[in-house]
């Protein structure tokens, strides 16, 4: 894997949901579109930044990218 891709998509109370769905838990809100993927992609980057301090392994990253559902 080489790119992650950001799901977006608003809920009924007009919030709008970012979530890397190759990452478990990567999954976040903002008041905006652009909020939460920039929410979600700072979070898909601690995310690998964490499992690299416990030694795991991570996939080359080449990008993330927000698409709309």
């Amino acid at each position: 894997m080489s790119e992650f891709t950001v799901d977006v998509e608003r809920e009924d109370d007009g919030r709008w949901i970012g979530e890397v769905t190759d990452l478990p838990g990567v999954l976040t809100y903002g008041t905006t579109r652009e909020e939460a993927v920039a929410k979600a992609k700072a979070l898909a980057f601690r995310v690998l930044a964490d499992r690299l301090d416990h030694g795991e392994d991570i996939p080359e990253l080449h990008g993330v990218f927000a698409v709309n559902e």
